[in-house]
C-alpha cells in the first residue's frame, strides 16, 4: 500500500476520501515516539507538543503580487455543463518575479433565481485529489439551495489534476511500485523496498523539475486567495473534505479577516508530527477493521470467521500466504500482499464497500486474486488501460514539503515498528515501512507542525465521524479545538468524512449554515 497522511478521492456518494496516508506526512523525526501523542478523551486529542500558531500574513497584498491579483478571468465552456479558466500565481511567494505557474479552474453558475452569495470553494481531499473532477462528479448531488446561491468552484491546487501536474512513473513503472513487498523480512527485502522508494522520487524530480518543490499546503492556500480576489469575493466560502480541510484551515490561519463560511469535514491535526499522525491513522483504519470484522460476521457470506478475533486472525493468515505466494488474477498480474492490504484499506473508506470485500476475500481464499486488485486499482486510481491519475505522485509530493519525513533510514522504521503494530496489529507494519518514502525525497520539507487559531474569524464548522478510518476522530476534536471560532458537528458512523452521505442531520446542519450562516453549536451529534 502505497499513500501519505492525507486522502484518495471515492466516488461521489461518499463525497470525498483521504489519502492522507502514512507515507510522508510530518513531523521532526523518529526520535522520541511520544511526541504528538494523542487521547480519544472527547474534550480533544492533545496537541504535538512543540507544534506552534501558524502566524497570519499581512492583511495588505504586496506589492510584488498586485499583478496576479489584478488578472481578470475568462470563462470558457467546459465539460458540458461546467465553465473553465485558468490563471497565473508566483512559482515561489517569496520570489514573485522568479517564474509562474498556471493553476486551473472550474465551475458551476449558480442558479435558481436568487442573487449569489459568491462563490464556494470545494476541495475534495488528497493531497492529490482534483477538485475539478470532484466539482464535476458531484455538483448535481448538492442541496438545490446551496446550487441556487453559490457558484460552485473547484479549484485544482497547484502539482494537482490540471494545475501542473507532478508527474513520475508511467504506468509499468507504477505497477512495479505499487507491488513492492511493503513488509520486508530479510536485508535483500528492505534493500529492494529502499532502492523502489529512491526510484520514486528520482523520477518525480525528472519528470517534474523545478516546480516540485513548490507544492506545499501554504502555497496552495495562497493560491486560493488570489483566486478569492478574481472570482470578485471578499471572503472566502469553502467546503474542504479529509486533507482539503488541511488546506481550508491553513487558508484560515493566513487569512483570518477574509474567511466567509468554511467547512471541514474529515480534519486533519496539523499540530502531529508525521510520526505520531501515522501511527494515529493506523489506528484508525485498526478501527475500521474491528467495525468490518463485527458487521461481516452477521452475514452468512463471511468470509472469515464467526468471531471478530477470528476474522483479524484469518486476515493475518491470507495476507500472509500471499506473501509468500502471491495470487494470480484475470488480467495476468500478481496479487502481492501490499496489493492486497490497498485494496482492503480501499473498503474501509465506506461502509457501503463492505459487500464488496466480502466477496474479494472469498475470492483470495480460493486463490482467485482478481477482485482485490480490482479493489487495489481503484485505491490507486489505476484505469484500465494500465494509466494512472496523478493522485499519487502529487500526495507524496506535497506531504513530503509540509512536513519533515518520519523515518531517515529503514533501522527508525524497524525501532517504530513496535508502536505501530500495538495501536494497528493488521496494518501497522505496512504503513509504518510506508512512512519511509519520504527520506528519500529530493526536496527539504518547508512546513513543520503547528496549530491553527485564525483568531477573528467567523465561525467555522470542523465535522468528524467517530469512526473514520482516513482521518480520525480525535483529529476533528483537536482542530476544532485550535481553532478560536470552532464547531465540532459530529457524526456517530463508520466510513470517512459525514456530509454528503445522505444523513439528514448532518446535511441540514452544513447547508443551514452554508446558506444562513447559522453554525452549529459545539457538541452537536448526529446519529446514522
Amino acid at each position: 500500500m502505497r499513500a501519505v497522511r492525507s486522502t484518495r478521492v471515492l466516488p461521489a456518494t461518499v463525497a470525498a476520501a483521504a489519502l492522507l496516508l502514512a507515507g510522508c506526512s510530518s513531523g521532526g523525526g523518529p526520535s522520541d515516539s511520544s511526541a504528538g501523542s494523542v487521547s480519544g478523551s472527547e474534550g480533544g486529542a492533545a496537541q504535538g507538543r512543540d507544534a506552534k500558531p501558524l502566524e497570519p500574513l499581512p492583511a495588505a497584498i504586496p506589492p510584488d503580487l498586485a499583478p496576479y491579483y489584478a488578472q481578470k478571468l475568462t470563462w470558457q465552456p467546459c465539460d458540458e455543463e461546467f465553465e473553465c479558466t485558468t490563471f497565473k500565481v508566483p512559482l515561489d511567494y517569496a520570489d514573485p518575479g522568479g517564474g509562474d505557474m498556471t493553476l486551473s479552474a472550474a465551475r458551476k453558475p449558480a442558479g435558481g433565481g436568487v442573487a449569489p452569495q459568491g462563490s464556494l470553494l470545494l476541495n475534495p481531499g488528497g493531497p492529490g485529489g482534483s477538485a475539478i473532477e470532484y466539482l464535476e462528479g458531484s455538483a448535481n448531488s448538492f442541496d438545490p439551495g446551496l446550487r441556487a446561491a453559490y457558484n460552485l468552484v473547484g479549484l485544482d491546487p497547484r502539482g494537482v489534476g490540471r494545475s501542473s501536474p507532478v508527474k513520475c512513473l508511467d504506468g509499468p513503472q507504477m505497477d512495479a511500485y505499487t507491488a513492492i513487498d511493503m513488509t520486508p523480512d530479510d536485508q535483500s527485502q528492505i534493500s529492494a523496498l529502499v532502492t523502489a522508494d529512491k526510484g520514486f522520487a528520482a523520477a518525480c524530480q525528472k519528470q517534474s523539475g523545478s516546480f516540485l518543490g513548490h507544492v506545499s499546503t501554504v502555497e496552495s492556500a495562497r493560491d486560493m486567495d488570489v483566486l478569492r480576489a478574481l472570482l470578485g469575493d471578499d471572503k472566502l466560502h469553502f467546503l474542504g473534505k479529509s486533507y482539503g480541510t488541511f488546506l481550508g484551515a491553513t487558508y484560515a490561519g493566513l487569512y483570518p479577516s477574509r474567511v466567509g463560511r468554511m467547512v471541514l469535514d474529515g480534519a486533519i491535526d496539523p499540530s502531529l508530527d508525521s510520526l505520531a499522525g501515522n501511527q494515529v491513522q493506523a489506528g484508525g483504519f485498526e478501527i475500521a477493521w474491528s467495525a468490518f470484522a463485527k458487521d461481516c460476521i452477521t452475514h452468512d457470506d463471511c468470509p472469515v470467521g464467526r468471531t471478530e478475533q477470528q476474522a483479524g486472525e484469518e486476515l493475518d493468515a491470507l495476507l500472509k500466504r500471499i506473501d509468500a505466494q502471491p495470487l494470480s488474477t484475470e488480467s495476468g498480474r500478481k496479487l502481492t500482499a501490499s496489493l492486497a492490504v490497498s485494496g482492503v484499506i480501499q473498503t474501509m473508506y465506506a461502509d457501503f464497500l463492505w459487500p464488496a470485500l466480502r466477496t474479494a476475500l472469498t475470492a483470495a481464499k480460493a486463490g482467485d486474486g482478481t477482485p482485490l486488485l480490482k479493489l487495489s486499482d481503484s485505491y490507486y486510481q489505476r484505469s484500465p488501460d494500465g494509466s494512472y491519475a496523478n493522485l499519487m505522485f502529487a500526495n507524496t509530493a506535497v506531504n513530503c514539503l509540509d512536513l519533515p519525513a518520519p523515518f531517515n533510514d529503514p533501522q527508525g522504521v524497524e525501532k517504530a515498528l513496535p508502536s505501530f503494530e500495538k495501536v494497528s496489529p493488521h496494518f501497522g507494519r505496512d504503513m509504518a515501512w510506508m512512512a519511509l518514502s519520504c527520506a528519500y525525497w529530493p526536496h527539504k520539507a518547508t512546513g513543520a507542525p503547528h496549530t491553527i487559531r485564525a483568531a477573528g474569524a467567523p465561525p467555522i464548522v470542523v465535522v468528524g465521524t467517530t469512526r473514520d478510518p482516513a482521518t480520525p476522530y480525535v483529529w476533528a476534536q483537536a482542530l476544532a479545538t485550535q481553532l478560536e471560532s470552532g464547531r465540532l458537528l459530529t457524526y456517530d458512523a463508520d466510513g470517512h468524512t459525514a456530509y454528503g452521505r445522505r444523513n439528514a442531520c448532518i446535511d441540514n446542519a452544513v447547508n443551514s449554515y452554508l446558506l444562513g450562516g447559522n453554525a452549529p453549536s459545539t457538541g452537536t451529534r448526529c446519529a446514522k
